[in-house]
C-alpha cells in the first residue's frame, strides 16, 4: 500500500529511526515518531495516521506504556490500525490487544527480518486484519494445555469421561467403546484417581468429573 501513513514509537532510536527509513524508502509515508507513549498520542492526536507501530515496552518504566498508549488510542481512534512489537512472548498484553477489535497486530522484533515482507503485513493489518506471531499461538496453545483439568487424562480415558457426561453406565460405555466392562471400570478408578475426586462416594464422584469435564469444555 504505497503512500499508507505510518507513525513508528519504539525508545530505541537507533532502531526507530532505521525502521523508519526502510519504511519510508518501500513507499510507506512516515508522518512521525515517539520515543514514548506520551509522545505517540500527542503525534496521533495532532494528525492521525492509518497505522501505528509501537513498542509495547517504553519509558518510564518499560513495561507495558506501548500497549497503555495503544489502549488509549484505540478508544479515541478506532480507525487507527496498529502493530505492536515485542522483544518478548506477552501472553497477557498479546490478548488485551486482540481483544480490541480489528486492524490488529502483534510481532516478535526477532521476525522482522524481511523488509518486504513486514511491509506486508504492515499492509493487510492497515486493511483491518489481525496478525498473530505464530511464537504467540503457540504459548497461547502450551498456556491452554497447561490450565487444562482433563490433560492427565489418556485419549482413552478422554472417550470414556466424555460418554459419562451423555449419561452412560459402564455397561453402555463398554458396548459403545467395544470393550469390556472391568476394563471400563479401571479407565473410571484412573479418571477419578487423576482427578483428584477420591474423596466421596463413587456416585458422587463420577458426578464431579462430568461437572470437570463439560466445564473444560465450555
Amino acid at each position: 500500500m504505497d503512500g499508507l501513513q505510518v507513525v513508528v514509537a519504539d525508545d530505541d532510536l537507533l532502531l526507530r529511526e532505521g525502521l523508519a527509513s526502510l519504511l519510508s524508502q518501500s513507499g510507506l509515508d512516515v508522518i512521525g515518531q515517539a520515543g514514548d507513549g506520551d509522545e505517540l498520542i500527542a503525534l496521533v492526536r495532532k494528525a492521525p495516521p492509518q497505522l501505528a507501530i509501537i513498542d509495547i515496552r517504553m519509558p518510564p518504566s518499560h513495561s507495558a506504556e506501548g500497549l497503555d498508549a495503544a489502549k488509549l488510542i484505540r478508544q479515541e481512534f478506532p480507525d487507527v490500525a496498529m502493530l505492536l512489537l515485542s522483544a518478548h512472548v506477552e501472553v497477557d498484553h498479546a490478548l488485551e490487544l486482540l481483544d480490541s477489535g480489528k486492524g490488529i497486530g502483534y510481532l516478535l522484533k526477532s521476525r522482522v527480518t524481511d523488509i518486504a515482507d513486514f511491509v506486508d503485513t504492515l499492509t493487510r493489518v492497515a486493511n483491518g486484519a489481525s496478525v498473530i506471531d505464530p511464537a504467540l499461538v503457540q504459548e497461547l496453545i502450551a498456556a491452554k494445555r497447561r490450565d487444562d483439568p482433563l490433560a492427565v487424562l489418556s485419549a482413552r480415558e478422554r472417550d470414556v469421561l466424555t460418554l459419562m457426561a451423555e449419561g452412560l453406565s459402564n455397561s453402555g460405555i463398554a458396548k459403545r467403546l467395544w470393550i469390556t466392562e472391568g476394563t471400563v471400570e479401571k479407565h473410571v478408578r484412573s479418571i477419578l484417581n487423576k482427578l483428584d475426586l477420591s474423596e466421596t462416594s463413587e456416585d458422587h464422584r463420577r458426578v464431579r468429573a462430568v461437572i470437570l469435564y463439560l466445564d473444560a469444555m465450555s
